[in-house]
């Protein structure tokens, strides 16, 4: 059940009202030794209960991962000696089986159906009809992360199952993330939490905005790329480009606002959680785009690929090669197809290319820092086109096509087109203030002009906002 449904929100107040009628925790006194938190089982029930909104079956994958790493993780703590790495490689992969089989079995079996054709054999695995389980990923990538960390003895293993139950299957990000440590969520997840009203206010404002981006500029921006993708040959180079620069924008805005909403929701609970997106458009380089982008996937790729692989601790050449693994592992999380892996390659490539030239940490100002971030943009949404279209040679083709032919873009639609103009030019504003002029505009921060602020947004996500309860891109991953 996605945050931009009308269902969800009919049944989120009635969550929010009845978790915090809700007593933080029961027992522990003379009478009833054991304590209990009620707020923490409600929600374990709440979000299984949102999650089997989509398939019911499925909760019983999400069940089988928390069971596996719970247990994992206490056997792996319990258990000393050389042997341990087999015993952490053991539950690792039992814990990716799920994840591996869903999401990569089609994929494995036209692989090997294509190799086999060519060599003029004719073999093919029996074909599975089935869906992928929404958010398998980043569940998994989550209860994965906790288990390294007990292995590298970062963590200590959670001996309560219902607060690690929680940390997996918390709803605001089991759809799409952000991918919580388990030192940051875990600890509050145990914590006794009152409500804050600075905290509430703070969670109604990302909403409110995560749903601005979402329905006002990414949605509507979507009906253009759909539109010109599904026939580009029939438009002209110009258009092309266009709608790739629209997806780059349509793709932040529709992964920033979900996760916006993921924290937002989070913050009416009483939950931190980290900010995936800090105005990643403005980077200077592809590594300072991965510092800004899907953050809590970055740091888990650094954290459980790039560092024990070695880092940057090495030599040039092995370091180079850890970034291209690192790289190449994240377009095979994003998805099952060439064109994810061609995305994560450009970006690994890209990012040893400014290593080897210095530019990956380089500071730059004025005209120069312009045409870096300039650059950095033209580069991810080259990549952006791999990753949208459906196979390689629709990518290579779209991007050919894409250089041919001069003149304006076509518009399509002139009421949509004026609708993601000014939504475009509302982010615009807000994050180039944001990154660029922290201390200006300082009349902005008055409480009549920020109430005005919220009631335009308001109503701008009410009067364009596309409200069809349209599905999140990266909620299929």
């Amino acid at each position: 059940m996605t945050f931009n449904s009308f269902i969800f929100w009919l049944v989120f107040p009635c969550i929010f009202i009845v978790y915090w009628a809700l007593p933080d925790r029961v027992g522990g006194g003379s009478l009833c030794k054991e304590e209990i938190r009620p707020r923490n089982w409600f929600l374990i029930l709440a979000s299984y209960l949102l999650y089997a909104n989509w398939k019911p079956a499925y909760t019983l994958i999400l069940l089988a991962i928390t069971l596996l790493t719970y247990f994992g993780a206490r056997y792996i703590e319990a258990k000393e000696g050389y042997r341990k790495w087999g015993i952490i490689f053991t539950f690792a992969t039992l814990t990716l089986v799920p994840l591996l089989v869903f999401k990569y079995y089609h994929f494995v079996n036209e692989s090997v159906w294509s190799l086999l054709s060519s060599c003029g054999l004719r073999y093919e695995l029996r074909g599975l009809n089935w869906a992928i389980p929404v958010g398998i990923s980043f569940y998994t990538f989550q209860a994965l992360g906790y288990l390294f960390d007990v292995y590298y003895k970062k963590e200590k293993a959670e001996k309560s199952f219902i607060d690690y139950a929680l940390f997996v299957c918390f709803f605001p990000q089991i759809f799409s993330g952000p991918i919580s440590k388990a030192g940051e969520l875990l600890p509050q997840i145990k914590e006794k939490r009152v409500f804050k009203y600075e905290q509430g206010v703070q969670g109604l404002k990302l909403l409110l905005w995560g749903m601005f981006l979402k329905l006002v500029m990414a949605d509507r921006l979507g009906l253009y790329v759909d539109k010109v993708v599904a026939d580009y040959a029939m438009y002209s180079g110009p258009t092309c480009v266009l709608s790739a620069i629209f997806y780059s924008l349509q793709i932040y805005g529709d992964f920033a606002g979900y996760s916006l909403m993921a924290v937002g929701v989070a913050k009416l609970m009483g939950f931190d959680l980290i900010n995936n997106f800090k105005r990643p458009y403005f980077s200077v380089s592809i590594t300072d785009f991965w510092r800004r982008w899907h953050i809590s996937l970055s740091r888990w790729l650094k954290d459980y690929v790039y560092i024990p692989m070695g880092g940057s601790r090495c030599s040039k050449l092995r370091n180079y090669w850890n970034i291209f693994v690192t790289f190449l592992v994240s377009g095979i999380w994003h998805g099952a197809n060439w064109t994810y892996i061609v995305w994560g390659i450009i970006h690994g490539v890209a990012q040893i290319i400014e290593k080897a030239l210095g530019l990956n940490n380089k500071e730059t100002k004025g005209v120069w820092r312009f045409v870096r971030i300039v650059v950095t943009f033209a580069i991810v949404t080259l990549a952006w086109v791999f990753f949208r279209m459906p196979t390689l040679g629709d990518a290579v083709a779209y991007v050919g096509h894409s250089f041919s032919g001069f003149g304006i873009p076509e518009v399509l639609s002139v009421t949509n087109f004026a609708i993601y103009v000014m939504a475009i030019a509302i982010v615009l504003f807000k994050e180039t203030r944001e990154e660029f002029f922290p201390t200006k505009f300082c009349f902005l921060n008055n409480r009549y002009v920020r109430w005005a602020e919220y009631v335009v947004i308001f109503c701008l996500i009410l009067l364009c906002g596309a409200l069809d309860s349209g599905s999140f891109i990266y909620g299929s991953f």
